[in-house]
């Protein structure tokens, strides 16, 4: 990888791999990161270094206004001495958020709706659009996930291609169908690539083990994770 032999895409694969991550066990999923931060731009710039995220922070803390509140959180002293301290009561991959994404395809539609009792979840909280999926990251501390490989290879999980109801949203009453992509992207296909792209772009193979400290690395636990906002439930 450091002497760009494989691809950024290969080498993330090969970690979750060595991590004992896999598609075969939802709560081991493998884990992608979130890239880019400009979701709302006509066109998609890979030489401006302002359209990604900041690689070296967990994705909790990218919002810099988060972060006040995530350090109060560690500092709660657990009164009966039972919790460790943690950054973060969720985690940023779990078999719900693998769900989540993957809600359009089976086996993940059926196992969504196991999950929620027999039914889809209500149109709110389902994936409906990239760009408020991000904003939602950005405006809330206690949504931390990450992404999956999919987001990466995959433009059929974007669309709804089995006509699944999954309801309307309360406010705009917008029918949850396609997921709704960034302004950049002008189909599923097209997303997928520009999203590729930027994963192996320059920005990203020069700032990806920054990430791969975070989840795979020396910043999982300890002192080192503390300092870092990285200490999870």
């Amino acid at each position: 990888w450091v002497n760009r032999e494989i691809s950024n895409f290969d080498y993330l694969i090969q970690l979750n791999t060595m991590a004992g991550r896999t598609y075969n066990d939802l709560a081991q999923y493998p884990v992608f990161p979130w890239i880019l931060r400009d979701y709302t731009s006509e066109e998609l710039d890979l030489n401006n270094p302002a359209v990604f995220r900041d690689l070296s922070k967990p994705i909790g803390v990218v919002n810099e206004k988060n972060a006040k509140t995530v350090k109060e959180k560690y500092n709660f002293e657990d009164p009966l001495g039972m919790i460790d301290k943690f950054h973060y009561g969720t985690h940023y991959s779990n078999a719900a958020g693998v769900m989540h994404y993957l809600i359009r395809v089976e086996p993940f539609t059926t196992l969504h709706i196991q999950l929620q009792s027999g039914r889809f979840d209500c149109a709110d909280r389902q994936f409906h659009s990239i760009p408020a999926t991000w904003q939602a990251l950005m405006d809330n501390p206690n949504d931390v996930k990450e992404l999956i490989p999919e987001f990466f290879y995959f433009p059929e999980f974007l669309e709804n291609q089995n006509g699944f109801n999954l309801g309307q949203l309360q406010m705009s009453k917008e029918v949850v169908n396609d997921v709704v992509l960034p302004k950049w992207a002008h189909s599923p296909e097209d997303f997928i690539y520009k999203h590729r792209k930027a994963l192996e772009s320059e920005y990203v193979s020069a700032h990806l083990h920054e990430w791969i400290d975070l989840i795979f690395g020396y910043k999982q636990r300890g002192p080192a994770a503390v300092e870092a906002l990285n200490v999870f439930y």
